[in-house]
Order: structure tokens, then C-alpha cells, then sequence
């Protein structure tokens, strides 16, 4: 049965003040071919958290083909750390092709990053997604000035089809804090990318990531040479487009 918005209103209601372990097993209980998004710290929180439910989920990263080395080892150590399955989605070869013909290597430092990260991103998520009724992802309020500050716990996402039309969208971290996430990951022995101790807090692509200083917020490490408000890749599209 398709997930209306009547339901998303219904979720919302049951599990406002519940903390994300319970958000976590709310979701996978009510949508058992739910997909998680991987690519961070607060993703394996999710995994871990979902593991710990006992119940089945199937896990998801994009590999854009510009990612650090260090992130294709971290990807590599939480599956096997956690036995899990983990479905790598890929770009068009001829999109990325053609891109990159025309424009080179770095035509985001001149066009803004939303052209590349359409290709490398949102193409292969829009077709991972169609694969399912929900998805679940690590978004926080705090992570992102301006484009992530009303994050609910869980969202009606019709930015993108799934198989019944549009999605359920969790994110059990919405109201977590960076710190909480640490803890959390310090506490348990989570796994989590080698490039946090260097400086990077949120991590992308190569060319468009980079390490940020003490007190900086954690998106200015991300595209940097565009304004805070437009630093989002198109993945969390309802982000960028408040419901009416």
C-alpha cells in the first residue's frame, strides 16, 4: 500500500519526543524494504542503531567517483564491521563523460556544484529510491545554516518517486547535536572516516571538501566558494523547497 501524506502526519504525531533508537525500529517495522543512505559519521550511527533493532534494512551509498581514498576504506571497514550488504550506486559512465569533455575536471568551481553533483548524485539516487517506499538518512537540524533547520523526524518526500510514488523520509538524528553524535560513536566504538581527525567534519567529494578550523561551522568545509545558503547538493531537495 502507498505511503500517503495522511500516514507522515499520523508518524509524526507517534513520535514526536521519541529518541532515534526508537525512531530507527518505528521505521524499519513500518517499512520493511526501507533504504538507509551511507556516507558519514551520523550514518553509522544509523546502521548501528539498526543493526542493534534486529530487524532487516538494506543499506545504500553513492560513489561519485571523486570520493577520498580514506572514504572508500571507511565504506569497506563498516561493512565488514557490521556484515551488512551494501548496495553501491554508480553515475551514468556516458553522463560523466560527457561533463567532463566539455567542461573538465572542475567545472564546479566555476558553475556552482549542482550540474556535477546532479550527475554523480542525484541521478543514481533517484534511481536507488525507485526501488523502494522509504528511505532513512543522518540529516540534523544544526547541520547546515539555512537549508536544514526544520528537518522533521520524518518527512512526505515527493522530490523523488519510489515504487508506490512518493517516499517516507526518517531521520531519527533530526534533533541530535553534533556532540551527541560523537558521543555516541565514542561510547560504542562506532566506526567512523579517518578524516575527522584531521579537520574534515563533513565530507564529500574530494575536489569539494576540505578541512575546517576550530569553531568554523561544520558546512564550510563543503563547496566554500559559495554562499551558506545554497550548500546543498540536490539529494534533500524538500530541503530547498519548503511545504506549502
Amino acid at each position: 500500500m502507498a505511503i500517503s501524506a495522511a500516514d507522515i502526519d499520523a508518524w509524526q504525531a507517534e513520535l514526536a519526543g521519541k529518541g532515534p533508537q526508537s525512531i530507527v525500529k518505528f521505521a524499519l517495522t513500518h517499512c520493511p524494504n526501507l533504504c538507509l543512505s551511507f556516507s558519514g559519521a551520523e550514518d553509522v550511527v544509523l546502521i548501528d542503531m539498526a543493526v542493534k533493532s534486529k530487524l532487516p534494512f538494506r543499506v545504500f551509498t553513492l560513489d561519485t567517483g571523486r570520493l577520498h581514498a580514506e572514504t572508500y576504506r571507511f565504506l569497506d571497514t563498516v561493512r565488514t564491521h557490521y556484515g551488512i550488504t551494501l548496495e553501491v550506486c554508480y553515475p551514468e559512465a556516458e553522463a560523466v563523460r560527457e561533463l567532463v569533455s566539455k567542461k573538465g575536471f572542475f567545472s564546479f568551481y566555476q558553475d556552482d556544484h549542482k550540474e556535477c553533483c546532479g550527475i554523480r548524485k542525484v541521478a543514481p539516487l533517484r534511481r536507488q529510491l525507485a526501488t523502494t517506499t522509504a528511505w532513512m538518512t543522518g540529516q540534523r537540524k544544526d547541520q547546515s545554516p539555512g537549508t536544514r533547520n526544520d528537518v522533521p523526524v520524518v518527512q512526505y518526500d515527493t522530490s523523488f518517486e519510489g515504487i508506490e510514488g512518493p517516499l517516507a523520509k526518517f531521520n531519527p538524528l533530526a534533533n541530535w547535536s553534533s556532540s551527541e553524535v560523537w558521543d555516541y560513536i565514542r561510547a560504542l566504538e562506532v566506526p567512523y572516516n579517518p578524516l575527522h581527525e584531521k579537520g574534515f567534519v563533513s565530507i564529500g567529494c574530494e575536489p569539494c571538501t576540505r578541512a575546517v578550523l576550530p569553531n568554523q561551522h561544520e558546512r564550510e568545509g563543503r563547496w566554500w566558494w559559495e554562499e551558506a545558503t545554497k550548500k546543498e547538493c540536490g539529494l534533500h531537495l524538500s530541503n530547498l523547497t519548503p511545504p506549502t
